[in-house]
């Protein structure tokens, strides 16, 4: 038997560390998920490349109609929807995630006078970008709710190649 074959057979991590003959693996949970070689996770990552919408679901107008608030989506957020909804469709998953998820998402901008990488400092507020792009994701049935994202990881980029990164990956 190879060393590597006796290290496969008495520790299944692969000598990751965390393996212990009497309770298994000592990985704790919160970084099992990404750390664990073993872990067998569904995971989904694509780059939309587009100019990404600067308009935000903060943007809903409302008016008063018989005295009551109606809420309303004004043009600019209109087209912003159907734009990302016509990207994303592209990627939307046979099954839609039904188990705890992490989001990863990376707003790249046209770059202009900044350079590239650098990070964009300046509105729209990542939160607001997010609730936009999460409604679209859920529409689409890339999950079967969004409440689902337990853990987000939001970033926003001055970019030579402007677009959405998205990283989807189960808990």
């Amino acid at each position: 038997m190879t060393e590597k074959e006796y290290r496969k057979k008495v520790n299944p991590c692969y000598g990751c560390g965390c393996w212990d003959e009497d309770m298994g693996c000592t990985m704790p949970a919160v970084d099992k998920c990404y750390a664990c070689s073993l872990e067998d996770k569904r995971e989904l990552e694509f780059f939309m490349a587009m100019i990404p919408p600067t308009v935000t679901h903060q943007e809903k107008q409302v008016h008063v109609a018989k005295g009551k608030p109606v809420f309303y989506e004004p043009e600019e957020l209109k087209r912003a929807r159907v734009k990302l909804m016509a990207y994303l469709a592209k990627y939307v998953p046979d099954t839609p995630y039904a188990s705890g998820v992490e989001l990863v998402t990376k707003w790249c901008f046209p770059r202009g006078r900044h350079s590239d990488g650098e990070y964009r400092i300046t509105k729209p507020d990542t939160d607001n970008l997010q609730k936009l792009l999460k409604d679209c994701m859920t529409a689409l049935r890339f999950w079967t709710d969004d409440a689902l994202v337990a853990r987000e990881i939001t970033e926003k980029f001055w970019a030579d190649v402007p677009g959405i990164f998205i990283r989807i990956r189960e808990l």
